[in-house]
């Protein structure tokens, strides 16, 4: 009986020791504190912020006329439809692509699987000005198929289905890397379980895997949206930079600013950094979605 009572008391004396020894081990001084998140936020100032508001200063310097004058104008309209365009069919085919790459590594083992993760990745390892380079070695005049392209009157290069292409490439992996670790953490219970009640593999998927994923999806989506949006190294190698004809807001801002036409230029780059501010939107709400439930 006294070793138990020695004991308890023992445990009720550290206990106060643990619980005041924790905070000093977990919890940074206050000066350091103050000093990081001064730090944060003077590096989020300095090269966020300031030149964000420098880039919708300097479109509305002039005024409201003259900022929708630059963007109504014909060739900075047809920029506008043309990197409107190009999203509409890149980011459908990075959603199939993507939906379909990680069902097939997430649900089965198959030859080849390192390999397909590996390729996955391959656009974030190589430039985008190397990757438009090698559509114009493949598809231009002096290409493998530039002849063959030319003799039935097909234009790839210089011509919008180039930039389709460059902008497929640079943004396919968005939708598949978000779904891969998604699907691999929820197993594949569900979908057998599905299998065994008479499900079909179709009905599984719509009413099992992808209900289950729509939150990563969505959230993949809007990431290569907004890079197909945004792109301008790969483009830039495929386009040939013809005004009013394949010319993307990128590209448009670009042959403004270097006709000093500063205005007209941060008017449309504007239309960007509206794009950036809505995606961080957006990103943060599905980002909500995503996280684990406690």
């Amino acid at each position: 009986m006294k070793t138990a009572v020695l004991h308890q008391t023992h445990v009720s004396l550290a206990q106060p020791t643990r619980q005041a020894m924790t905070p000093q081990a977990t919890t940074e001084p206050v000066a350091v504190r103050w000093a990081l998140t001064g730090l944060a936020l003077f590096f989020l100032g300095v090269f966020l912020l300031v030149p964000l508001l420098a880039v919708f200063t300097q479109a509305l310097a002039k005024g409201l006329s003259v900022y929708w004058t630059a963007l109504s104008e014909p060739t900075a309209w047809s920029a506008i439809k043309l990197t409107l365009l190009v999203a509409l069919i890149s980011v459908p085919l990075n959603l199939v692509f993507g939906v379909s790459a990680a069902w097939a590594i997430a649900k089965f083992d198959f030859r080849g699987k390192n390999l397909l993760l590996t390729l996955i990745d391959l656009p974030f390892s190589v430039s985008p000005v190397i990757a438009g380079l090698i559509y114009v070695l493949l598809f231009g005049m002096p290409g493998w198929f530039g002849p063959w392209l030319a003799e039935h009157d097909v234009k790839i290069i210089f011509a919008v289905p180039g930039i389709v292409l460059a902008t497929t490439f640079v943004t396919f992996p968005f939708v598949a890397r978000e779904l891969i670790p998604l699907m691999q953490a929820q197993g594949s219970e569900e979908e057998e379980a599905a299998l065994v009640l008479g499900a079909s593999g179709w009905q599984t998927f719509w009413r099992v895997t992808l209900p289950n994923v729509k939150w990563g999806l969505l959230y993949g989506v809007i990431l290569s949206n907004a890079r197909a949006m945004g792109e301008f190294g790969a483009v830039s190698v495929v386009s040939g930079h013809i005004r009013g004809l394949t010319n993307t807001i990128p590209l448009h801002v670009e042959i403004l600013y270097n006709e000093y036409n500063f205005t007209a230029a941060f008017a449309a780059a504007s239309l960007l950094a509206l794009l950036a501010l809505v995606t961080l939107v957006l990103k943060t709400l599905v980002e909500g979605h995503l996280q684990p439930s406690h």
